[in-house]
């Protein structure tokens, strides 16, 4: 990755614009689904697979930033389908990134690469095994799993 990212955008100046231009990347570059999830899957055989579910986009992104010299954290938690066309498939977990420009922390979504609301964080850290929101060990089958979120509209305080 450390002679991968460079290539790619070392020619992009170190701002909002080069974080963006590796999310463009990833999302155009990756192909999203289940079934190519994988526990062990770095981000390098993401960028070799170009396939992956959320965490494999955000991690391939997190270390093309990090290869970059911009700080970059991943995030875990819910996303719901607050303003976008609603999913056919029911909510599941979610992870995105955040990288420190100009003195604070910023969102970015390699999987979406569209601006969201209604993200509920659960978790910041390193990467997906340091924020696992489950760990489990031998056979769990989920038999139910049920989010909701709506846009709570902001009243005058009078």
């Amino acid at each position: 990755m450390a002679n991968i990212a460079p290539e790619l955008f070392a020619h992009l100046p170190r701002c909002w614009c080069r974080v963006q231009a590796i999310v463009e990347w990833v999302n155009t570059h990756l192909r999203f689904g289940y079934q190519f999830a994988r526990c062990t899957k770095t981000a390098l055989e993401a960028y070799r697979e170009r396939e992956g579910v959320c965490r494999d986009f955000q991690h391939l992104a997190i270390s093309m930033c990090r290869c970059l010299n911009i700080p970059a954290r991943y995030a875990a938690g819910y996303l719901g389908d607050i303003g976008v066309p609603a999913s056919p498939s029911p909510m599941d977990f979610s992870a995105w990134f955040e990288v420190y420009l100009d003195g604070s922390w910023w969102t970015f979504d390699a999987r979406h690469d569209q601006a969201r609301i209604g993200r509920v964080l659960m978790a910041v850290g390193r990467d997906a095994a340091g924020v696992a929101l489950t760990t489990s060990f031998g056979s769990m089958p989920l038999t139910q799993f049920t989010v909701v979120s709506e846009e709570v509209l902001a009243t005058a305080v009078q």
